[in-house]
């Protein structure tokens, strides 16, 4: 009797990739500047597309600069298995940021062509645009891209109608991005956690429950300038002092309040910002982040009302206006527990938890199921030239979206 194989990923030729793919861009350092729409992320979108063809795919570029790889499947008419991430990266980044969830993809492919392997469903590896900055790759493909283009002008004044016609993009077209429910059956994305709880619970695979909303808000706080010698106590409106009570405000809001939000002031400005003048205004922003949008919402109603008698007590007017409304997205259930059979299949040790990081997948899940795969981060450390994620470990990221896209494949 003969025992069918199960394929297994070439780890060499993944790494070798991931290798290869640090080379462009790469820092004195170390690390990688590949910034998207610049001439290294252009050279980055052109060797991605060579391995995608040599994997047996066939390649497109989308009117908003998105790179689709497809594999064909048995069937006609259905919905695409698929994966992938951004190869775009901050100023000062690491080598796996994006980067393991494209090449971990082209390499299913590639196992998948070498074994002569087809499955009901076509395979789709993508290539998102500009994740790092204006997210707009996976924001067209969702439907939920803003169409004015003063929006996505770069910070050097480019336009977006430049940046998207050097890498085969259309803005005109801008709107022929968006992917219909059937297009997708169900996106799985493979990335490094960019947190330390995998290594801190000492587990192999993150199976994650869903990636976290992110609601972010400008506050002004302006009171009234004055001599610090000359200006008795009880008639300062010191705005620094106000907004020192908010940031208190909102940490005491998220370390008491039940659940696992996050709450951060990571902005601060005051002015005039000298020794002896009473403050008179102070820019903060304030980040919230959650699994549940009910949460999210309650916490700035609660912050608004703090905000008022912050304002009442201190003499000063505060003003909060909204700057981020990022939904948050759940993966779909089938989809989390297709990956922990698979990591229970391949004997590694697994945990669920959010991520608390945007990805490309929070968009594609609004209109497909959507599940993700993280691997470990070292310290933690990510969007810097200390990211690391070991070979053993990307290659265990890889086999675990391999023999999810096979599982995948029966339940859809």
């Amino acid at each position: 009797m003969t025992v069918a194989l199960i394929p297994v990923v070439n780890g060499d030729r993944l790494n070798r990739n991931i290798a290869q793919l640090a080379e462009i861009g790469k820092l004195p350092g170390g690390g990688v500047s590949r910034v998207a729409f610049t001439p290294e992320d252009l050279l980055a979108r052109q060797l991605v597309q060579s391995w995608m063809v040599e994997a047996g795919m066939t390649v497109r570029i989308d009117a908003a600069g998105n790179i689709i790889g497809t594999y064909a499947g048995k069937q006609e008419g259905v919905g695409a298995l698929a994966t992938g991430s951004h190869i775009d990266t901050v100023p000062v980044a690491g080598k796996f940021d994006g980067v393991l969830g494209v090449l971990a993809g082209i390499e299913v492919i590639h196992v998948l062509q070498e074994n002569k392997i087809r499955l009901q469903h076509p395979l789709e590896v993508i290539v998102f645009t500009d994740e790092e900055n204006s997210v707009l790759g996976c924001k067209a493909m969702a439907g939920t891209a803003v169409l004015d283009p003063e929006c996505y002008r770069r910070n050097d004044g480019m336009p977006i109608e430049t940046c998207l016609a050097q890498i085969g993009g259309d803005w005109s077209q801008l709107a022929t991005a968006k992917r219909q429910p059937s297009d997708i059956a169900a996106f799985v994305e493979l990335h490094v956690e960019q947190g330390g709880l995998l290594e801190s619970t000492k587990d192999e695979v993150g199976v994650v429950i869903g990636i976290v909303g992110q609601y972010r808000h400008h506050v002004t706080v302006t009171g009234l300038p004055n001599h610090a010698g000359t200006t008795p106590m009880n008639m300062r409106k010191d705005a620094l002092v106000a907004a020192s009570q908010i940031v208190l405000a909102v940490n005491k809001l998220a370390t008491e309040t039940p659940g696992e939000q996050v709450a951060t002031v990571g902005y601060f400005c005051v002015s005039p910002n000298a020794a002896n003048i009473v403050p008179a205004r102070v820019d903060l922003k304030i980040d919230l982040r959650d699994l549940s949008q009910i949460h999210l919402e309650d916490m700035v109603a609660q912050i608004k009302n703090q905000l008022g008698d912050i304002a009442a007590a201190t003499q000063t007017e505060i003003d909060m206006t909204q700057m981020l409304h990022v939904l948050p997205t759940l993966a779909a259930p089938h989809i989390q527990e297709a990956i922990a059979q698979v990591c229970q299949q391949l004997g590694l040790s697994y945990t669920y938890l959010p991520s608390r990081a945007g990805h490309d997948a929070q968009e594609i899940g609004r209109f497909a199921d959507m599940g993700m795969i993280f691997v470990p981060s070292h310290a933690g450390i990510s969007h810097a030239e200390d990211e690391y994620t070991s070979p053993e470990q990307c290659t265990q990221g890889a086999n675990v979206l391999l023999q999810t896209f096979l599982k995948l494949d029966e339940i859809y």
